[in-house]
């Protein structure tokens, strides 16, 4: 598990409504691949009211700032370029969507000061559809091998939690800094934490896009962190098809000049195709605007 973030001292902000979450998701072959392999999802899970009878109008009956429990988005780019890529992070998210739905009781209660259940049951989360991915590959010589990058947010204002196998990645816009919440799962990455290169070094790059760690791969270690969320951050979920081509500097200004979640998804999303697009791009952006957007 990742190091928990403190919440701020103070009171909870206020929920934002419905109307008040400008999020937005994108997709892209790309300019050299044929199939496009990354699957995301973007959900509000909400309680909802079965109403048999009634004369109150439709609009009356539907609060904006209490049905909405939770709020998700996921990423999931299929690894390998071989036939079970696409359908193994399509496989990944429906499972994963099943898993949270069915755990829905949890955020009826959810206490802003406890991380420890949600940060435990998306560990258990990815562990499950990594065993199914798995029993799916074996069940078809098609598919043998098929594997997938994973990076999960869950909303439960004001807390948000990150689930995160691969290398897609998360990032927070606040304050006006561009913060990597994610690590990526690379042997490049585990070697520079290991002191056996350097950032600089050749073999950094070499190894930059070699998984260490996959759902459905031969190694599968699900990171969690559990983070503070308030007015004003925004939070980008991305394949590597972007980083690839988008530095982090570049992704920080287009985040200070966002006039809309889905003017800067476009707009990263052209940066990347301006910088080869030799992979399928995916992007999520989603902030909070008091007063709606």
């Amino acid at each position: 598990m990742q190091p928990i973030q403190e919440t701020p001292t103070g009171s909870i902000p206020r929920k934002p409504t419905d109307a008040e979450i400008d999020v937005h998701g994108i997709s892209h072959v790309g300019k050299v691949r044929k199939e496009n392999q990354d699957h995301f999802l973007v959900a509000s899970l909400e309680k909802q009211l079965a109403v048999k009878q009634t004369n109150l109008p439709d609009n009356s009956l539907r609060s904006p700032d209490m049905d909405r429990l939770a709020f998700l988005m996921m990423v999931a780019d299929g690894v390998g370029g071989g036939a079970g890529g696409a359908e193994a992070s399509r496989f990944t998210l429906d499972a994963i969507t099943a898993y949270v739905t069915r755990g829905m009781h949890a955020y009826y209660t959810a206490d802003p000061n406890d991380d420890e259940k949600f940060v435990e049951a998306l560990q258990h989360a990815a562990l499950r559809a990594h065993g199914k991915l798995l029993e799916r590959s074996n069940a078809d010589p098609a598919l043998h091998g098929m594997a997938t990058t994973l990076t999960l947010f869950l909303g439960v204002w004001p807390r948000c939690y990150l689930l995160h196998v691969g290398d897609s990645r998360c990032y927070q816009w606040r304050d006006g800094k561009l913060l990597q919440m994610s690590r990526d799962q690379t042997m490049a990455e585990d070697l520079l934490a290991a002191g056996v290169i350097k950032r600089d070094d050749r073999a950094h790059k070499h190894w930059a896009h070699v998984l260490s760690s996959a759902i459905g791969g031969p190694q599968t270690a699900p990171a969690v962190t559990a983070m503070h969320n308030d007015w004003g951050y925004a939070h980008l979920l991305c394949s590597d098809g972007l980083t690839k081509h988008v530095t982090d500097e570049r992704i920080a200004e287009r985040l200070a000049a966002m006039t809309s979640s889905k003017q800067v998804c476009e707009a990263l999303l052209q940066d990347a195709l301006d910088g080869g697009g030799t992979d399928n791009i995916t992007i999520i952006v989603a902030r909070t605007v008091k007063g709606g957007v």
